[in-house]
């Protein structure tokens, strides 16, 4: 065997080889070092392991048998089921879902590993298990006495080969031939106070712990990496956007401000005003603003977002004013053109779905400074499309847009102000993690008058009763949302779609009421028809997509059904609740949900019936699922942590704070370690290495 080092080429590692190194290559790994960081997904103990005639009911347990017989089964809901055996006993694996995969999967005999929640049902089950493929009872992986590392899978690798096993020969193989350890760039003081790992030492244990402790402590010192990386690059940015001036500057001119104010057909909340003075002293100051305006669904962000825009308008500059949709940019500028004309503010929409013709004119306005308000969606991103003396940019559900999206349109201005706008609430925790470099404000109140939604969760078997309810309501002058997973019908997904329901409703239960129908699929043109018909009460009931989760502003709307509810994150479900009550009327939104439900679904429900509360829930969110997509992540241009676990590592969040508050203070004679380590975190943002500590 040839000796390894850290830049190894994989194809040279035994079991790898030309055509697996290629694919590996494609998901980002090049070399030995590269595949160190390569985690396992979780863990298989051979001492863990429970006999299956010992399970206990209502306790997550790993088992290891053998496929006594397998197939679909049909009843009220169709199923795959594996019974699995050993000497002990037998339990049915079930799934619901991916049917046409599971059936091709297993074979009598063969042996697995599964992990899950024991239930009893007509017996012992474990519904939709974390499985493991085994070779046989010799397999040395299991007989060695040791804790087994399980990876993650994706297609591409199961298709070479490169399942969990193969990648445990692979990586074993590493660590019997390498002949080089990983260099430590943290502090050992550092080390020793935090009681981590040194770097080599984790990377070995993350992959095969010596005991089950040695997991979370690796994690967490790996974890302390990963947030140094990030929030490095957070300090970064803060440090040379601090260092900009501005030449664009503002006269306190509210004459316009006082008129538009005072013709509004409601009072600015507390919120609304405080938020806003924290904009107007950021657009007055001397160097850019750089501000993240979040606050609760309907809690009046657009206002203030408008305000801004006409304080800009006033001193002779323009504003981009970006949504992630089309719904949403059509509703900003119907909402607000007119209350802008009246003051002499001139405004436009520029969306994709324009005509060519359409869209040069009013680029060409906006060249020549003659429109002071463009909305939009990512259309005015495009090249063809420029500002005559851009001083204000704003973008609007700002998670939804990519981090080149946002620079490209921020880059049609010299250091524009910038107001960045969620409606999904970010607890101060992560907030302080992703979004350090911004100025936080937040509207805390919502207009008065508004009346908590009433929401409930219920199981499918009661939908005729919902259906009941609807057509009640309707009699009263509602109207009605109902809200599905999928658009058609999926193979690999046994879940509700929006077209299959549309032909059943408006046939059957439903159809004496005038009902709609959108999603992704249906065309710019027929869509916005629907949706204005919605708006005009000219339909009882909206059939959608979570297309409707931002934008859909109805005052006239008072129900929300939400099929499958089981399968949405918190955030989401307060979004898409987001789109009812907001007028006067009562509002109920009624969750439906599809047994089998896991113990965290049940418990996200539970806990979204209990508050219609943005923060708390998001906090609850952050708990359950953590940050994943809901926030960014993925757009903001940097890769998904990947031992990061933000609800369990916040003492690590705000050491790795403190650190670099150290690094960044030039007041502050730093010793010959830290300033390696401050050199060591700038190269790794340099050459785009945020999050991989080790890369």
């Amino acid at each position: 065997m040839i000796e390894l080092k850290l830049n190894s080429p994989l194809q040279f590692v035994k079991g790898v080889g030309p055509k697996k190194s290629q694919v590996l290559a494609e998901h980002g790994f090049n070399n030995v070092k590269d595949i160190l960081f390569y985690f396992p997904r979780h863990y298989l103990d051979r001492s863990s392991v429970t006999p299956i005639g010992e399970l206990k009911i209502d306790g997550s347990a790993t088992i290891i048998g053998r496929v006594k017989a397998h197939g679909i089964l049909y009843g009220k809901k169709r199923r795959y089921e594996v019974i699995l055996e050993d000497d002990s006993g037998a339990i049915n694996l079930v799934w619901f879902h991916g049917i046409n995969y599971w059936s091709k999967l297993f074979k009598k005999n063969q042996l697995f590993a599964a992990t899950g929640y024991v239930k009893s049902y007509m017996g012992l089950q474990i519904v939709h298990p974390d499985l493991e493929r085994l070779e046989d009872e010799t397999d040395r992986m299991i007989h060695a006495g040791r804790i087994i590392p399980v990876y993650p899978q994706t297609s591409d690798f199961n298709k070479v080969g490169l399942n969990s096993k193969s990648m445990r020969r692979i990586t074993t193989i590493i660590f019997e031939n390498l002949k080089e350890t990983l260099t430590d760039h943290l502090p050992a003081e550092i080390c020793k106070s935090h009681d981590f790992f040194d770097l080599h030492t984790a990377i070995a244990q993350i992959h095969y712990p010596n005991q089950r402790d040695n997991i979370e402590k690796s994690r967490r010192r790996l974890a302390f990496d990963e947030l140094l990386n990030f929030q490095f690059l957070v300090f970064s940015n803060k440090d040379r956007k601090n260092k900009i001036v501005k030449k664009h500057i503002y006269n306190d001119n509210t004459d316009k401000l006082d008129k538009f104010i005072g013709r509004l057909p409601f009072q600015l909340t507390n919120g609304q005003n405080n938020v806003w003075k924290e904009i107007k002293f950021d657009l007055m100051s001397n160097r850019p603003m750089y501000r993240l305006l979040q606050g609760d669904v309907g809690c009046g962000k657009t206002v203030v977002a408008i305000l801004a825009s006409l304080f800009v308008a006033s001193n002779n500059l323009q504003t981009a004013f970006m949504a992630p949709t089309e719904i949403l940019a059509e509703q900003h500028y119907r909402n607000w053109c007119n209350s802008l004309s009246d003051l002499n503010i001139s405004s436009a929409l520029l969306t994709s779905s324009l005509k060519q013709n359409e869209k040069s004119v009013i680029a060409e306005r906006c060249a020549d400074g003659k429109i002071d308000v463009l909305f939009g969606t990512h259309a005015l991103i495009y090249d063809y499309v420029s500002f005559n003396k851009l001083g204000l940019v704003i973008i609007d559900e700002q998670h939804r847009f990519g981090v080149k999206q946002r620079g490209k349109l921020y880059n049609k201005g010299d250091n524009p102000d910038l107001l960045v706008m969620t409606a999904t609430p970010i607890p101060r925790t992560l907030a302080l993690t992703l979004y350090g470099d911004l100025d936080i404000s937040t509207i805390d109140t919502l207009p008065i008058g508004r009346k908590p939604i009433k929401t409930v969760w219920r199981s499918n078997d009661v939908k005729p009763k919902i259906y009941d309810f609807i057509i009640d309501d309707v009699k009263k002058d509602g109207q009605t949302y109902i809200v599905y997973p999928l658009i058609e019908k999926s193979d690999q997904l046994e879940l509700e779609n929006v077209e299959d329901a549309y032909k059943e409703l408006s046939k059957g239960k439903l159809k004496n009421l005038k009902i709609g129908m959108v999603h992704g699929k249906v065309k710019n043109t027929e869509r916005d028809k629907i949706i204005n018909q919605f708006f005009n009460q000219e339909l009882d009931v909206l059939l959608a997509t979570t297309v409707i989760e931002v934008g859909m502003d109805n005052p006239n709307a008072t129900i929300m059904v939400i099929e499958h509810a089981e399968r949405f994150g918190l955030a989401q479900l307060h979004q898409l609740r987001g789109r009812i009550g907001r007028g006067s009327k009562q509002a109920t939104l009624i969750a439906v949900a599809y047994a089998p439900l896991s113990e965290i679904s049940q418990k996200r429900l539970e806990y979204f019936v209990s508050t219609t509360d943005g923060f708390k829930i998001a906090e609850a969110d952050l708990e359950l699922r953590g940050p994943g997509e809901l926030y960014g992540l993925r757009q903001s241009g940097i890769p998904a942590f990947k031992a990061v676990r933000i609800s369990q590592d916040l003492d690590l969040l705000e050491n790795s704070r403190n650190l670099l508050e150290k690094l960044f203070n030039q007041d502050i004679n730093l010793d010959s370690n830290y300033k390696d380590l401050y050199k060591y975190l700038n190269s790794n943002l340099e050459h785009g290495k945020v999050i991989n500590a080790g890369a």
